[in-house]
């Protein structure tokens, strides 16, 4: 947008409409590499998609630290974007725990008419997933005393707080896969395995994208990017990760404990 413009908004950015296209393309060749068999097309369409991001990630950090264009009402969008994007996230878990209560509460005849279907040996509630949800709750906690140190200006502790919590979301995706490679049934094992894999893998892609935000998120924090005052990545890597922790509680109570 021009400079005269009365708000001062961003310029306009190729890489929204880029980004889209990319992602089309990756769906496209996801679903195509189920029937053909062919990984080429969609590693070509990952890693176009990968630095359409990083670059409009770059231009959007250079936009407010460098060139100042993250004015009042440009971070108020921001976060109402944030809002918007993380209310279509809720949407989503939803529409997975609306397929599981389906077929949970109302076992077909084609599962036994029993839930867990027979043959299938669910996780124990208090062994792994117990420790992940310890995991993730003490992460919220962490991030959160990031964000205050920040605000304090104390610096040290903003980014030790930080280092414990991307180590806490690595160290859960560490402990799904381990409960992965140890699991006596499959995604292609009856509904409950196809609904068991998806909302927990989902949720598990979840916690790599919301670490890698915290990640960059302390890079600015490191680079003296952000501060005190001007720290949105922080926020909303803050409020991205505390979604994270309250989709994984329900989805412990669902689709771990209720299945014990």
């Amino acid at each position: 947008m021009k400079k005269n413009h009365p708000f001062h908004l961003v310029t306009n950015s190729p890489w929204p409409i880029l980004s889209s296209f990319a992602l089309m393309n990756l769906l496209i060749s996801t679903v195509n590499l189920m029937n053909k068999k062919d990984i080429l097309l969609m590693n070509l369409s990952l890693m176009i998609l990968m630095l359409n991001l990083y670059q409009w990630w770059r231009d959007v950090k250079r936009e407010s630290s460098i060139k100042g264009d993250h004015t009042i009402i440009v971070k108020k969008m921001i976060k109402m974007g944030m809002i918007l994007f993380i209310l279509s996230e809720v949407m989503f878990f939803i529409s997975f725990f609306w397929g599981f209560f389906h077929a949970s509460l109302a076992p077909s005849m084609e599962i036994g008419l029993k839930w867990p279907p027979k043959g299938i040996n669910p996780f124990n509630p208090l062994e792994i997933p117990l420790l992940n949800t310890i995991v993730l709750v003490s992460s919220g906690a962490s991030i959160t005393w990031a964000h205050q140190a920040l605000i304090s200006k104390k610096l040290k502790q903003t980014i030790e707080s930080m280092l414990i919590t991307i180590m806490l979301g690595l160290y859960f995706s560490f402990l799904q896969w381990w409960e992965y490679k140890n699991s006596s049934f499959t995604i292609s094992d009856s509904i409950f395995g196809s609904s068991f894999f998806l909302t927990t893998g989902f949720h598990g892609i979840h916690v790599i994208i919301g670490t890698m935000f915290i990640i960059t998120a302390l890079q600015s924090i490191y680079t003296l990017k952000s501060n005190s005052v001007n720290h949105l990545s922080l926020e909303l890597s803050a409020w991205y990760w505390h979604f994270v922790d309250v989709v994984w509680l329900f989805l412990y109570l669902v689709i771990y404990w209720w299945n014990k």
